[in-house]
């Protein structure tokens, strides 16, 4: 079967995703679509930090780890369909490449609640976690890949061939239609980064 890779780039309670493949230089854009894993906008479902903000300690862990159940099962289901499109298509799924802030640890939830750039920083963490824990509970690689290193580890990867295949993706709006924005274009980066890696994925790829 030919390889394909998913790149997932996160947002509160969704995440775009594509699917790209990756064959003698050639890049083909598979699957795209955008990938809700709250289920709803009410109760604070997309923004769960935020949500449990006013609630007592222990009433907002139990609220936090009930709410990430559900966008974990939520995101499996998403990434369970990707899966089934790609097979159909005589694809293997390679591993899911997920774009990642700086990386800052968290402090306690205590600490969490009480300042409100954190809820922000929490809630990256939060939903980027859960297309992680789903894709890793199906047996998919996981590449975190941070976006503000991008630019420099397709450079380490592609040498010269690295603007030229920036510009390639850049200009596949032309061709795949909206939405083409930065969610699609930097979603495909790491997955192509995936694909161009020579490191074997820890976990068997799924197809």
């Amino acid at each position: 079967m030919r390889r394909a890779a998913i790149g997932i780039r996160v947002h509160s309670g969704w995440g775009a995703l594509v699917a790209v493949s990756y064959d003698g230089g050639e890049i083909a854009i598979l699957e795209r679509r955008r990938v809700s894993i709250t289920g709803t906008t009410d109760g604070g479902a997309s923004q769960p930090y935020h949500a449990a903000r006013n609630l007592q300690l222990s009433e907002a862990e139990s609220f936090l780890a009930n709410a990430f159940n559900t966008a974990h099962t939520a995101a499996s289901t998403g990434i369970h369909e990707v899966i089934d499109v790609l097979q159909g298509q005589n694809y293997q799924v390679a591993g899911c490449a997920i774009l990642m802030a700086s990386g800052r640890t968290l402090p306690s939830l205590e600490r969490i609640l009480a300042a409100h750039p954190l809820l922000h920083t929490a809630e990256g963490v939060f939903f980027r976690e859960a297309f992680a824990k789903a894709c890793e509970s199906q047996g998919i690689f996981v590449a975190k890949v941070k976006e503000r290193d991008l630019e420099n580890t397709l450079k380490q990867r592609f040498g010269r061939e690295a603007a030229r295949t920036t510009k390639k993706v850049n200009l596949f709006g032309r061709t795949v239609g909206a939405p083409w924005t930065t969610d699609q274009k930097n979603a495909t980066l790491a997955a192509l980064l995936l694909l161009s890696s020579k490191k074997r994925p820890k976990r068997k790829p799924v197809g």
